[in-house]
């Protein structure tokens, strides 16, 4: 096992780059510890022949971007920045990325950070939180979809994971980044705050390194109460089969509490459900699992144990995700269900054409009772049938069948056919990045309280969220949004694990990274920290433009202006070469308009 050196747990804020740490131990006091972790990947680029000769003895850092993306066995050439000054709102949470490196082992590197403070008024050490990025294996965006084996394209070593880790040991001639964020309190004090963090590694002198926390003071809404409509899919049994856990016991449930809690910290809408048998013809590692189960009796009638589901759904609803329930699906990927035939005493496989009667008997069958189910619990309003870039005859037979036994019950949709031009009153409407709705039909939907997203997959190059993808991409997908006047963003894995999740991100069918943002027990990533950076961006947006369209005079319409001018730039999927830039840019205007 590998032994790593980290940073505590609750710390964020950003450090002065190290410049050396000298090898002088008289005043760390530190006691010392065993930092165990698990082995990456071995690199498998010309990048290990890196020469490393002029990097001085000792631990080096310095604060680089959070665009960044370095690799893991080059010596930087980097201008040192000894210090950094970061700016958010009240309520916001922001990052800031400092890079350690070092030409020699280094053991037990870990930190502490003090208060944060200005005149009269302070922030505990708390707020800070630090963690030790992850290199994954990837590959490349290649044809995008499609099948594919580990040497089909280049393969390299990607910073993504954070870790949740005490402390970390470095070895020689690599680097490793450092993802700090900041938790601005939604009460705390507007001003600028100053603090300190100190690094610690074990045969080195302790440093410390100050940080600047500029408080904007405006107010960013809790998660709970963002409007951007987030929907990224779950995908329960993948955690099961990770951890070694019987699928849907108690220990499967707590294991998913703190990987779920993320997600609704990250403003989640929808619970991901399904209705019989992978609705999805196993296209992931892991089978999705029944959550309903159907069984016809003796007396050729039919019971539906919930049971599973409820569960389910109650414990999403428990961590905050109570928006929408989306139901997967009346429309499979390979057309069949599955049932307990108590007569014949064995698990029953049919396959169904949506246009056909025996379709419609079961189904019937089903959407009737679920739909009494639901009426029961009291989820029968937020219950949407949901569907996923299905054909436009099959999506009609559906339909119709949906609207003979189950009228009540709403309809989402992800969309890859513009199916929703025939069928305006789908509840959850979200459409392929290339397909745009335009402002008039979205402004119609929005009108009736009806939700217009859109989704990125394996066909589209940008924006997206693959582990090789630059990390601003995540942040672009919410801007993207904004500039179309769309509600929000469906992707269709939070957590559908590949076979060694940890260290390798590659997948048998897919760019690499495309199946998960999230990593086991509830480690993030710097793709999901910059998914919620865009998020909060854009409820920034929307606080601004409902304050400055609200207030109505020449100033405000002024800077209302500015802003809408800003955004627009990014209604685009082939941004100019300078967009991080721009982006960058943008971002600083939520904050000085």
């Amino acid at each position: 096992m590998r032994i790593a050196k980290i940073i505590s747990r609750y710390a964020l804020g950003v450090f002065l780059g190290l410049p050396v740490l000298t090898a002088v131990a008289c005043n760390n006091n530190r006691p010392e510890k065993e930092c165990i972790t698990f082995e990456e990947m071995k690199d498998p680029t010309n990048d290990t022949l890196s020469d490393w000769s002029h990097v001085t003895a000792g631990l080096h850092a310095s604060f680089i971007s959070v665009d960044d993306k370095l690799p893991k066995s080059v010596a930087p050439e980097i201008t040192l920045v000894n210090n950094v000054k970061i700016s958010g709102w009240k309520g916001e949470k922001v990052s800031a990325q400092l890079l350690l490196w070092t030409a020699e082992d280094i053991d037990q590197v870990e930190y502490a950070f003090n208060d944060f403070k200005t005149e009269g008024n302070s922030l505990p050490a708390s707020v800070a939180q630090a963690r030790f990025v992850r290199y994954v294996m990837t590959d490349e965006f290649g044809p995008g979809c499609g099948h594919r084996q580990p040497g089909d394209f280049p393969a390299s070593l990607a910073p993504d994971m954070l870790d949740n880790l005490e402390c970390f040991n470095l070895d020689a001639k690599t680097v490793r980044p450092l993802w700090i964020t900041f938790d601005i309190p939604s009460d705390a004090t507007a001003g600028n705050y100053k603090g300190e963090l100190t690094i610690y590694a074990r045969g080195q002198s302790p440093h410390n390194f100050e940080i600047e926390l500029e408080i904007v003071d405006r107010l960013l809404p809790e998660p709970s109460e963002w409007s951007y409509h987030l929907d990224l899919w779950q995908h329960p049994s993948a955690v099961a089969r990770v951890h070694n856990l019987e699928l849907w016991s108690d220990a499967h449930f707590e294991k998913m509490k703190p990987l779920m809690q993320m997600l609704a910290d990250a403003g989640q809408k929808v619970i991901t459900a399904t209705l019989n048998k992978d609705p999805w013809n196993n296209q992931c590692f892991d089978a999705y699992a029944d959550m309903i189960v159907w069984t016809k009796n003796k007396d050729r009638s039919w019971s539906f144990d919930y049971t599973v589901f409820d569960r389910w759904v109650q414990f999403m609803m428990d961590l905050g995700i109570n928006k929408m329930i989306n139901c997967y699906s009346l429309l499979t990927w390979n057309n069949q269900l599955h049932y307990n035939d108590m007569e014949k005493g064995e698990l029953v496989t049919v396959e169904l054409k949506a246009q056909s009667k025996e379709y419609e008997e079961l189904w019937g069958v089903f959407l009737k009772d679920f739909t009494r189910h639901l009426r029961e619990k009291g989820w029968l309003e937020k219950t949407n049938i949901a569907m996923d870039e299905r054909g436009p005859a099959d999506m009609k037979a559906a339909l119709r069948v949906l609207e003979l036994y189950a009228p009540e019950l709403g309809v989402s949709l992800a969309d890859n056919h513009k199916s929703y031009r025939e069928y305006p009153w789908i509840k959850d409407i979200c459409v392929g990045a290339g397909n745009k709705v335009s402002r008039e039909e979205i402004e119609a939907r929005r009108a009736k309280g009806l939700t217009t997203t859109y989704y990125v997959c394996c066909a589209d190059k940008f924006p997206n969220m693959f582990t090789f993808s630059p990390s601003a991409e995540s942040v672009y997908a919410a801007w993207y949004a904004a500039a179309l006047d769309l509600d929000g963003f469906l992707r269709w894995a939070y957590n559908s694990w590949v076979e060694n999740p940890l260290t390798d991100s590659r997948f048998r069918t897919w760019p690499a990274g495309d199946t998960y943002f999230v990593y086991p027990d509830a480690r993030s990533s710097i793709r999901f920290e910059r998914l919620v950076e865009g998020i909060q961006d854009a409820e920034k947006i929307r606080v601004l433009r409902k304050k400055y369209t609200g207030e109505n005079t020449p100033e405000s319409l002024k800077k209302l202006a500015q802003l809408e001018e800003a955004i627009a730039g990014f209604g685009t999927l082939e941004p100019s070469s300078d967009w991080q830039k721009r982006l960058s840019d943008a971002k600083r205007l939520l904050n000085t308009l």
